[in-house]
């Protein structure tokens, strides 16, 4: 199985946080997510925190960090205007997902841009403003 690694850009069902707290359990389209963090778990599997990267501009009330022009063609994404999201993420084993599709990595963000995403996303996390959405079964 190909794994993912941290800065990783990939095709996802993610399920957002307003969709999950509607009593939804399925993303409703494949979307490109970023990889934030890749972490064995204590039981053995391997733990995958996503974060979405959507075109949408996030409102005020939102928590993201835009994805400059060089890292969208670093990572095989569209040239339009996008944003990857820290106020919330998906949380996945990847052994007994039923979402992750092994052969759907496009690309991968640079070691100094996701040192960015990881800073706020970890910036968000302690400051409870990054809700979790549990993917595994």
């Amino acid at each position: 199985m190909t794994k993912p690694v941290a800065a990783d850009v990939w095709r996802y069902p993610y399920l957002w946080h307003r969709q999950h707290g509607d009593g939804e359990t399925e993303g409703r389209k494949t979307r490109p997510v970023a990889f934030v963090a890749v972490l064995p778990g204590k039981a053995g599997g391997t733990n995958l925190f996503i974060l979405a990267i959507t075109s949408t501009q996030p409102g005020r009330d939102r928590i993201a960090v835009g994805v400059p022009e060089i890292e969208r063609r670093r990572a095989g994404l569209d040239p339009i205007p996008l944003w990857v999201i820290v106020d919330e993420y998906n949380h996945d084993i990847l052994e007994s997902s039923a979402y992750f599709e092994p052969g759907a990595r496009i690309g991968a963000f640079s070691p100094s841009f996701h040192k960015k995403v990881i800073s706020a996303f970890i910036a968000a996390v302690r400051a409870g403003q990054s809700k979790a959405i549990p993917r595994a079964d």
